[in-house]
C-alpha cells in the first residue's frame, strides 16, 4: 500500500508544480508580472491609429522596457489615439524629440510603443507630448492596398 501512496504524492506534486508554472506564464505573456509600481513620469503621443494597442503594454528603447501604457483615449476633435505612457524615473533623459511608432512583437501579435530618441539637449519632461509618430500598421489595411493595387496594374 505503501507505493501506491507515494505515487499518489508525486503525481499530486507534479500537477500542481505545472499549475504554477501556467499561472507564471498566464503572468509574463499579459504583463502583469509586475506588481511594484516604480516612479515614474507621463509622456503623451498622438497616432491615427493605435491599433491592438492596450493599457500596460511595454514601451520600449533601444528593445529595453523603460516604462507601459497607462491608458489610451480618443480625442473627438482631432480623431486620433492618445496615448499617455508612464516612463520609469530612471530614464528622465529622453530628447524631446523623441519619436513614438508602434511596432507588434512575438508571435501573438502584442503592440508595444518603441521610442527613438532624438538629438535635442532638452529632454521630456512629466506631462510632456511627443509630438513625431508612426501608427500602428494594419495588417487587413496593407493586404487590402496590396490587392487593390495589384487589380489596378492588371487593368
Amino acid at each position: 500500500m505503501q507505493h501506491h501512496s507515494t505515487q499518489d504524492t508525486l503525481v499530486g506534486l507534479f500537477v500542481a508544480s505545472g499549475i504554477v508554472a501556467l499561472f507564471f506564464l498566464a503572468m509574463q505573456v499579459s504583463n502583469l508580472s509586475t506588481f511594484v509600481e516604480e516612479d515614474s513620469y507621463t509622456i503623451t503621443a498622438r497616432f491615427e491609429n493605435s491599433g491592438g494597442l492596450k493599457v500596460k503594454s511595454p514601451v520600449s528603447a533601444a528593445g529595453v522596457k523603460i516604462g507601459k501604457v497607462s491608458n489610451i483615449l480618443f480625442d473627438p476633435q482631432t480623431y486620433q489615439s492618445v496615448v499617455q505612457m508612464s516612463i520609469y524615473s530612471r530614464y528622465n533623459t529622453m530628447p524631446e524629440d523623441t519619436t513614438a511608432s508602434i511596432f507588434t512583437a512575438g508571435l501573438l501579435g502584442e503592440q508595444y510603443v518603441n521610442l527613438d530618441p532624438g538629438g535635442s539637449d532638452v529632454y521630456l519632461k512629466d506631462n510632456g507630448k511627443i509630438e513625431i509618430t508612426q501608427s500602428a500598421i494594419i495588417l487587413e489595411k496593407a493586404i487590402g492596398q496590396f490587392l487593390f493595387k495589384s487589380a489596378e496594374e492588371k487593368k
